[in-house]
């Protein structure tokens, strides 16, 4: 059975996690860790989700309970993910991330523990997700530059990166299989007087209010006919269900950055 870290098992996403890994025959909580001014340190991670009590305490850093697992998972901030991969790139441990909002010198550090040890990284650990970026890559190619490409997401209101980890990913899919640069034809957001639309420019709209856990849609818009590819997410649960599922695929793997893509292909 594989042996997981939760860190930050009191949010939203940790608390999702341990739900997904209880009901996962597979796998086993043996660590969770949450930020050290958090009210719920030293609270059970059973307790924490209403489940009888497991015996894991939340600790203020990964640190202390490095010798208790495995894998672990962090869906936090890029900050604190960095902290993560260093202690587990000093024991030796593989990291599934699922954090967005990396500026690039944060990719480049990411990738540097990459070579010391497996790192599977991914905007969004969804399957349904990354079925999607197959698809626009496809759609991207079969209908070339004669469609204009439009990017919109909506998330709820404490998400605190715009636009999404997901949407700039779909938006670098479609772009390579226009044989663009996403760095170089991204409009985000449109105010005031802003002339006739660039063709070779991808848009992107952001969304963010309530409880949305994630909706993300590309408009492929042509002359006479418009298509939309779209994935909305209903529950967090499924970034759960996919994160376990590369934490097993991960357990064991060389040294290396992987994606979902990697994940769901085997």
């Amino acid at each position: 059975m594989l042996e997981l870290a939760i860190i930050g098992a009191a949010g939203r996403m940790g608390r999702t996690l341990l739900e997904a890994a209880h009901d996962d025959a597979d796998v086993r909580v043996t660590a969770a860790s949450e930020h050290p001014d958090s009210d719920a340190l030293g609270s059970d991670a059973g307790a924490l989700i209403g489940r009888p009590e497991s015996g894991v305490k939340l600790c203020a850093s990964l640190q202390e309970c490095v010798d208790d697992f495995a894998v672990a998972i962090d869906f936090t901030r890029p900050a604190n993910s960095l902290q993560s991969l260093d202690i587990c790139a000093r024991h030796g441990k593989a990291i599934v991330i699922g954090t967005t909002g990396f500026d690039e010198t944060q990719k480049t550090r990411l990738g540097e523990y990459a070579e010391r040890i497996p790192v599977v990284w991914a905007p969004n650990m969804s399957v349904g997700v990354n079925l999607t970026l197959q698809l626009l890559a496809t759609a991207a190619q079969v209908l070339g530059d004669g469609y204009d490409v439009e990017i919109t997401e909506a998330h709820h209101r404490y998400k605190v990166d715009a636009p999404s980890g997901t949407a700039l990913r779909m938006g670098e899919v479609v772009a390579a299989a226009l044989g663009r640069d996403l760095e170089d034809c991204a409009v985000y957001g449109r105010e005031g007087h802003t002339g006739e639309r660039d063709a070779q420019t991808i848009g992107f709209a952001t969304v963010r209010g309530g409880d949305i856990v994630g909706e993300h849609t590309v408009m492929f818009a042509g002359t006479g006919e418009r298509i939309e590819i779209t994935h909305r997410a209903s529950s967090r649960s499924t970034f759960a269900y996919g994160a376990l599922r590369a934490a097993r695929w991960v357990s064991g793997r060389p040294a290396g950055l992987y994606g979902m893509q990697d994940v769901l292909a085997t």
